[in-house]
């Protein structure tokens, strides 16, 4: 064989610069180190404070620098105030994923870290994570709040569950849910001083399936006073974040209020709240979400199945309205950690699965995927326990909750309606993508189908 020649020398020109004035940006708890291009001061590496005077002077000192675009490492809550304020500043910020700024092994140093975040986002190899308009942000800050006040109250509802156990006060038994109406006059009741099991029964509300009689056996107890005392604590404090709730709900919705509608309101139809009713949950917000929702989005998203008021204020406090961000709804399943993630090599694909994620977004879907698999009314539950049969729970989960997210995509993007095709719908449409896969195959080998009765 003769030695290949080419008219042209090929030669590596390297990577072109794109942001000649961008800046690395390495965060901690105390120090910020920064890094600018080399060639726009005698000392390009600075290490600053992390107080707001400090902040105020990094950014006199990157103007200084003529830096116009920045790349920082996400770590923590630290780069939250970092990133606001330079972002007032009219700074380009962008939070990278820490993955994809390993450095070389052997090499590590925050002033390191920082030349290599300005190196890399200089020649465009970093991209910034997803974050939505500022008002959106204030949005999603009062329901990621609200979503910790839930659950430090929930941990005062086991307290008061122990207490009452350890006094043999079985109210778990006599209700489905202790801080229901029965069940919170029953222990308001008791730590008033009632004692007489059928006197606390008589409290029982009309939905209660237990009977007087059967509440009252469950509710003779052993009223120590420091079972008594740890009762009255727990219960003072699930009251506490209750109004506090209260509180920040109606702040939610004074945002909710702020936020431009992303259609007229005048160009919307009615809403229509048929399709769920009796679904309000016990820690559903106190205000009208489903209108605010609708009148933000210009599309009922609650209507979508097994979405409520609460997962779609989240879904939509973390991405926003605008679609545009994922140019397909594959891309938008892909970042919320739905889509099958391949590794390839050869052309051939060695292993597929999810990535691991703590997209709260993504999550509301899965939630969302495990509401539906209780029924096969839904289109969504028919093709959860059609998946589920074939690959199991876990994969059926994420596989239903990834078809809801496209469904809510497209409804977003495109302000369609939701309409449920029903469980004997889709099963019949199944069906004949099975008969049409099998004729083909049938074809293809030479065959033909022929349909024959069965007897059962």
């Amino acid at each position: 064989m003769g030695r290949r020649t080419t008219s042209q020398p090929s030669t590596w020109e390297g990577l072109k610069v794109i942001h000649p004035h961008a800046a690395g940006l390495d965060l901690s708890s105390a120090e910020i180190w920064a890094a600018v291009p080399p060639d726009s001061t005698a000392e390009p590496v600075r290490v600053f404070g992390t107080t707001t005077p400090d902040l105020v002077a990094l950014a006199d000192w990157l103007a200084a620098c003529q830096v116009d675009t920045m790349a920082m490492e996400a770590t923590g809550v630290y780069w939250i105030p970092v990133y606001e304020y330079l972002e007032s500043r009219g700074f380009a910020v962008s939070v990278v994923n820490a993955r994809h700024l390993k450095n070389v092994p052997g090499r590590k140093s925050d002033r390191q870290d920082c030349q290599w975040l300005q190196e890399l986002h200089s020649v465009g190899l970093l991209r910034g994570s997803f974050r939505p308009e500022a008002e959106i942000v204030a949005l999603r800050a009062y329901l990621r709040h609200r979503t910790a006040l839930i659950a430090h109250r929930s941990a005062h509802i086991q307290h008061m569950q122990q207490a009452l156990t350890q006094m043999n006060v079985q109210l778990t038994q006599a209700v489905k849910d202790i801080t229901g109406v029965t069940g919170m006059a029953i222990m308001r009741a008791i730590l008033a001083g009632e004692r007489d099991p059928h006197r606390l029964a008589a409290l029982r509300q009309p939905g209660v399936k237990k009977t007087e009689a059967e509440i009252a056996k469950a509710l003779t107890g052993n009223y120590r006073p420091e079972h008594v005392f740890a009762l009255k604590q727990a219960l003072a404090l699930y009251d506490f974040y209750t109004a506090q709730l209260v509180e920040c709900d109606a702040e939610i919705e004074r945002q909710f209020s702020q936020l431009a509608p992303a259609v007229p309101p005048d160009d919307l139809p009615p809403l229509d709240t048929r399709d769920k009713q009796g679904s309000h949950s016990k820690n559903a917000p106190t205000y009208d979400a489903r209108s605010l929702l609708y009148q933000w989005a210009g599309v009922d998203l609650v209507a979508i199945s097994g979405l409520n008021e609460s997962t779609v204020q989240t879904i939509l406090s973390e991405i926003g309205t605008d679609m545009t961000a994922w140019p397909t709804d594959k891309h938008f399943g892909s970042w919320l950690g739905l889509a099958p993630h391949n590794d390839i090599s050869g052309g051939k694909v060695l292993r597929s699965r999810t990535l691991k994620t703590h997209n709260r977004a993504g999550q509301a879907f899965r939630l969302a995927a495990q509401s539906v698999a209780r029924s096969r009314n839904s289109a969504f539950g028919a093709f959860y326990h059609r998946i589920c049969g074939r690959l199991g729970k876990k994969q059926a989960i994420v596989a239903t909750a990834y078809k809801i997210a496209r469904a809510f995509y497209h409804m977003l993007k495109h302000r369609t309606p939701f309409h449920d095709l029903g469980g004997e719908e889709y099963e019949r449409r199944a069906r004949e993508r099975e008969l049409r896969n099998l004729q083909k195959r049938a074809t293809k080998l030479g065959m033909t189908l022929v349909s024959t009765a069965v007897v059962s």
